[in-house]
């Protein structure tokens, strides 16, 4: 059950990270594909407006690549004698540039053409052949090109990526290529960044989310095995009081015929076991209503040496009859925030348990006093003890460091368990203190 639970929060966190990833690296590839596509665009014009410039057009040589009705011509020294032949150009006007440079960052060249699209003219600042030139203008999607305003887009050719602007020239089109390969590098890389990056980070988040899950089941698991701890125990205690009311039932039916008053131990066993069965379920009770009214009850300021006190003094004579010897010292006056009668029932139990528990001819003490800012309650019995690895362990509901001699010493086990509800409710501490063959002392600290 816990591991599909388990499973069950992996493949959500891991879908909904996922979906979170996928949305992130789509906006950023868009925001970066966008930026990508504007600047080529705006490099795209600014070498188009550079060819049509008329100072450009003056120093551009005529006829080349012109010939009777052929698709282009060689950029061999087209624009050898007024161009630079470098592979990158510099900004027109720069230091050390030529004016006659296209403004392009990257590697261009141009291409013109009647209106039927043949090739009438031709630059480039490299040496390519004519075939080059017409592979290149088959690539432009000339359907799509208009009489007016200008047309853009891109295409693949040789291994290389070019982007590509068509502009009206005339009776014709002037095409403007420039070489984009490394901006849609950017974008390829950037592709594959995001899936090994996406990749690491599931692997990573799956076992931070494995560990994490089971970090967070772990305390359900806790709670799951002590609830079916609960249900046993509690099944047990109920078991042996019915047991013995359902024997000592048959055996009043067995002796039907006998006087009431000939039977009367055995109803006296019935009516023990049936307050003993009551008893049980009113403490469960109270525990599951101490669970569900932590935040509804009322708290006030009360004098805490006053509910000791009124705890003790009915209780001197019992213990005294006991041959147990009984000594307190509590502070005047000190007082805490919470329930009084809450506190005082803790109080009852844990000077019970120490009467129960304090051997014969024991002792028990009580000391009530201030330390820094808290009240601290003591109770302390003599008697054999508690093993120190039971002292973690006797808040729990029905654990028994020895289950024969608390059903000799009577009770179910509930005592400590709802002490402690209480104490945490109030924000408090209880916890016990012991060294076997010389008793325990129980603490509990409230502020």
């Amino acid at each position: 059950m816990f591991k599909k639970l388990r499973n069950r929060f992996l493949i959500v966190n891991l879908v909904s990270i996922s979906i979170m990833m996928l949305v992130a690296f789509a906006t950023i590839y868009t925001i970066t594909y966008q930026n990508v596509q504007r600047e080529t665009n705006m490099e795209l014009y600014k070498v188009s407006d550079f060819y049509h410039s008329p100072y450009n057009s003056s120093k551009m040589p005529r006829g080349e690549g012109q010939g009777s009705g052929t698709a282009g011509s060689t950029g061999s020294g087209s624009g050898s004698d007024s161009l630079p032949s470098e592979a990158m150009g510099g900004d027109n006007g720069g230091p050390g540039g030529d004016p006659n440079s296209p403004p392009a960052r990257s590697v261009s060249f141009m291409i013109k053409t009647d209106d039927q699209w043949k090739i009438t003219n031709t630059h480039s600042r490299f040496d390519m052949e004519d075939t080059f030139y017409t592979e290149a203008l088959q690539k432009v999607d000339q359907d799509k090109v208009g009489d007016s305003g200008r047309q853009t887009g891109q295409f693949a050719l040789d291994g290389t990526d070019w982007a590509y602007v068509v502009d009206p020239s005339g009776d014709g089109h002037m095409i403007v290529f420039i070489d984009v390969t490394a901006q849609q590098g950017i974008l390829t890389n950037l592709i594959y960044t995001f899936a090994v990056v996406g990749l690491v980070m599931l692997i990573v988040i799956y076992f931070l989310s494995r560990y994490f899950a089971n970090r967070s089941i772990a305390p359900v698991r806790e709670a799951f095995e002590k609830q079916k701890q609960f249900i046993g125990d509690a099944s047990h205690e109920l078991k042996t009081p019915l047991a013995i009311i359902n024997t000592n039932a048959d055996v009043l039916l067995t002796n039907q015929e006998d006087t009431i008053a000939n039977q009367a131990k055995w109803l006296h066993y019935i009516k023990s076991e049936t307050e003993r069965m009551t008893g049980l379920t009113n403490d469960l009770l109270y525990l599951t209503q101490m669970d569900d009214s932590r935040s509804t009850m009322i708290h006030a300021k009360f004098n805490m040496s006053d509910a000791v006190e009124s705890i003790i003094l009915p209780m001197e004579a019992v213990i005294f009859e006991k041959n147990i010897s009984l000594d307190y010292n509590i502070e005047p006056n000190l007082t805490v925030h919470g329930n009084s009668e809450q506190i005082k029932q803790v109080i009852l139990i844990l000077l019970d348990n120490a009467v129960k528990y304090s051997g014969t001819k024991g002792a028990v003490n009580v000391t009530l006093q201030k330390q820094n800012n808290d009240v601290v309650l003591a109770v302390s019995n003599t008697g054999e003890g508690i093993a120190a690895e039971h002292l973690d362990r006797i808040f729990d509901r029905f654990y028994r460091t020895d289950s024969s001699r608390a059903r000799k010493h009577g009770g179910h086990g509930l005592g400590l368990a709802i002490a402690r509800s209480i104490v945490d409710q109030h924000k408090g501490e209880v916890y016990a203190r012991s060294v076997i063959g010389e008793g325990a002392t129980f603490y509990v600290r409230l502020s």
